[in-house]
């Protein structure tokens, strides 16, 4: 097969975290050697790597060492700055490109590619200056919610506006940054579909996920998602063709809107495996992680087929106020995996972790893992 990067080969990973660390283990798994770029030392994903370069994202001359010792170039996360990435393109492979990141990275451009190529989107305006401002508000009326173009995640960089008298107040809040103003959507529930593209446009698309968040950081996640078969096809075809007109070589996340008025619409895109993947680990024949590789790689891709439905329970570093949570306790429970990403310091809001079940249907698998993250609360 032509430009098929085997075992054996070198992967670079710009990022160092939970999603790093998870492809990495994947590759290892696979036979490739991995080489990990982060700012902070004894990442999570260095400490599964063959070696780490501790440098910002920002410095060109450590991602050239980075291109130097690998055969292909992947990131964890979609804020790598796409300068960097453009800067190493002549030397390796970056996959998916620091194109597809450019367009995931800002919103304004995002969501203006996705109306421009006619999918479905809130209806939203650009907000640049305060005439733009003024006119989005008009426009788009209240309620409404303004976000940063770049830099937000874990509802970060967003305000609901309720009344137009607000809209000046909330952008000067938000920094008087370049923003998008999207309609308020009333939701009737959160979904997410993961697509895998190699470099030959062979592709393939997981069950869709259904999410819950709290405090605007995901909660839980159940795979396949409890929403009617012609729903999910939408939903699976919807995150197929945007993965197509985009021309992701690597993974994409689409997560999406059910709106009470029955549309779907498009939120954001994710060029990297998401945390509402994280069932695929245990639950399906080929995880995401191993997925990605395979389809950086330019590698056959693998069955995403679930073994039997599957759920998530993110950690966060609240759980550690009243200490070591109880770990034993939690895995007294036989179908539920822990896994941890080596995070050196439990905060508040900080992903620590999560918790997988599976079991007959998303339903008995949701409450196992929530049972599971109740009992790590208890006392030892």
């Amino acid at each position: 097969m032509g430009g098929v990067i085997l075992p054996g080969n070198t992967i670079g990973i710009f990022g160092g975290g939970q999603l790093g660390r998870m492809i990495a283990i994947a590759a290892k798994r696979m036979g490739y050697r991995v080489v990990v770029l982060d700012p902070t030392p004894d990442c999570p994903a260095g400490q599964v790597a063959d070696d780490e370069i501790t440098a910002p994202y920002t410095d060109v001359a450590a991602a050239r060492d980075l291109a130097r010792r690998c055969a292909v170039v992947t990131a964890e996360f979609e804020n790598v700055p796409a300068e960097t990435l453009e800067a190493i393109e002549p030397m390796v492979p970056v996959r998916p490109s620091s194109r597809v990141l450019r367009i995931a990275q800002n919103r304004i451009a995002e969501k203006t590619f996705l109306a421009e190529h006619g999918f479905p989107v809130p209806n939203f305006r650009p907000v640049r200056s305060h005439e733009e401002l003024l006119r989005a508000i008009s426009e788009i009326g209240c309620p409404a919610v303004l976000k940063t173009a770049t830099g937000g995640y874990d509802g970060k960089g967003q305000v609901r506006i309720e009344h137009p008298d607000e809209a000046e107040r909330a952008w000067e809040r938000l920094g008087k940054v370049d923003c998008v103003l999207e309609e308020f959507v009333l939701l009737e529930r959160e979904v997410s579909v993961i697509v895998a593209r190699n470099l030959r446009g062979e592709e393939v698309v997981y069950p869709v996920a259904e999410n819950t968040h709290a405090n605007h950081i995901l909660d839980t996640s159940v795979m396949p998602a409890r929403i009617p078969p012609e729903l999910a096809r939408r939903a699976q075809e919807l995150a197929r063709a945007i993965a197509e007109a985009l021309g992701v070589v690597g993974l994409l996340c689409v997560e999406m809107f059910v709106a009470q008025d029955s549309r779907l619409l498009v939120n954001e895109l994710a060029p990297r495996p998401h945390n509402s993947g994280h069932q695929t680990f245990d639950a399906a024949v080929t995880s995401q992680f191993e997925q990605l590789v395979r389809a950086i790689c330019n590698l056959p891709l693998g069955s995403t087929e679930l073994y039997r439905p599957a759920a998530i329970a993110n950690l966060l570093g609240d759980l550690w106020e009243g200490g070591e949570p109880n770990w034993a306790k939690a895995l007294e429970l036989p179908e539920v995996k822990l896994h941890l990403y080596g995070k050196a310091e439990p905060r508040p809001g900080r992903k620590m972790g999560h918790l997988t079940a599976t079991a007959e249907t998303p339903d008995e698998a949701l409450q196992k893992v929530l049972e599971a993250r109740r009992r790590l609360k208890e006392q030892a």
